[in-house]
Parts: C-alpha cells; structure tokens; sequence
C-alpha cells in the first residue's frame, strides 16, 4: 500500500510505500497496559514515619477500674493515646514504602503496543472516535515532507497547520473545562485536550516552531512511546509523520 507525501504547500509530490507496521494488529489490552506501565514507573513510595502516633508514654492504667483498658496519657486529661481510635494515635493499616507501585511489562509485550498503536493512527475511524476533527485531511497516515522540522516559526506553522488540515483540531484542543469534583482543589483545575501529535527524524528548529500551538507535541520517532500515540490509554491520537520518520519505522520495525 501506499501513500501520499504533501509538501508544506499542501500539494501532493511523491508517493511512498507504507511501512509494514501499520499492518500490525490491533491490541487494545496491550496499549493500555503498556501506558499504565509508563505511568506507574514515575510512580515513588510513599508511607508515614514509622514512629507516628507512636512518640508517646502512654500505658495502661490496669483493669478493675470501670474504664477501658487502652493506653492513657500520664499527665493532663489522662485520654487515650497511641492506638488507632484516640485523637492523634497511629494509623491501623497505613501505606507501606515496601508497596510495588509499577505495572511490569515484558519487552516484547511493550514493542508490541507500539507497533499497534502505530497501526491505528493510520485508520481514519479510529483517530475520529477518540475525538479529533478531520474533516479536512485527506488521507492517513498523514505523511508531510522533511521541510516541516526546519520551520521555526510559530505563524509559519499556523499555515502549515492549515493547508494540511489539522488547523481545526488545533482549535479543538485550546477549549479547556474545568474538572467535575474535588480535583479542581487539587492543583488540577482544568482538563485539557490533545491535539495532533507530530513525529520527526531530527529536530531542525520544529520544537520552536510549533510548540506554542495547545494540545501540538512533538517527538522524534526513536523516543516514541505508547503514551504519546495513546494519551490516558486510548489510541487513535491524529499523527503527523515527516517522511523521513516514517521511513525510519522500516528499520526500527522491520520492513516491507
């Protein structure tokens, strides 16, 4: 199979064979276990001091005296101290550092969840079920010549943007709601959408250049990872590839 390569112009000037990869299957179970993977890596352990609610001399005062049996403070109002139901006492079942935080993934699970998610970013009804606006792109993968990665103008990109089609999920993603709940208290006010994600070989001056647009990333294809092409697990994010990135799929991947 093959596909189209656009200019900056918007104008088709050659066509390329589609890498093998995106004949990969799709695996839904692999990708989300994958991204929970890469969160949880960056997960660190936590747990109280181990002497909480512990620094105390309370004891028992003894039976046969009409009170329970708990340890007291030896001086003041004589409350219960250092059990878990007193004020200030330690906790009954409290988070242990000792806790394994990170969801393992074997390596050859993982490249498979690559390969995949690779796979579907080049199915048009995929990308338009997760939520982006493609009305205007005329083909998938949506594949752009090497000119792209030395723009480095943020208005010169804006009509890059706009010939190849991708302009109008740019706009999608600078609407921001506002978080259902108490995590809108939590440094985490507003949701934020994903817009197209563009793939590279080499930064020439790209990263500048489109980095201010909301919901744009950009990666080059040997950091790839599922967490880019599937953001909070579900594949299908809106891609585009310069031709030599995806050139380079056959030798990371395999080829035809």
């Amino acid at each position: 199979m093959k596909c189209n390569v656009y200019s900056v112009e918007g104008n088709v000037v050659e066509s390329i064979e589609v890498p093998a990869v995106f004949g990969t299957e799709f695996r839904p179970d692999l990708i989300r276990r994958s991204v929970l993977s890469s969160h949880s890596s960056r997960s660190q352990p936590y747990g109280p001091n181990p002497h909480a609610g512990k620094l105390t001399s309370a004891e028992s005062l003894g039976k046969n005296r009409g009170i329970a049996r708990l340890p007291r403070m030896k001086s003041g109002p004589r409350r219960g101290a250092f059990v878990p139901q007193t004020v200030g006492g330690r906790r009954a079942h409290p988070p242990i550092v000792e806790k394994i935080l990170h969801e393992k993934i074997n390596r050859k699970e993982r490249r498979l969840a690559l390969m995949s998610a690779i796979a579907v970013t080049g199915k048009a009804d995929m990308v338009r079920s997760r939520g982006h606006r493609i009305e205007a792109i005329k083909e998938f993968p949506l594949v752009i010549s090497d000119d792209l990665e030395k723009v480095r103008k943020t208005k010169e990109t804006r009509e890059i943007f706009k010939l190849i089609g991708v302009w109008d999920d740019i706009l999608r993603a600078r609407e921001k709601k506002i978080r259902a709940g108490k995590g809108k208290m939590r440094g985490r006010k507003y949701k934020k959408k994903k817009g197209p994600l563009v793939i590279v070989s080499r930064n020439q001056g790209i990263y500048l250049g489109a980095r201010n647009h909301p919901g744009v990333d950009i990666i080059e294809v040997e950091n790839l990872s599922t967490e880019d092409l599937a953001p909070g697990t579900e594949p299908g994010r809106l891609v585009i590839w310069t031709k030599s990135a995806i050139e380079k799929l056959n030798i990371l991947f395999g080829g035809n």
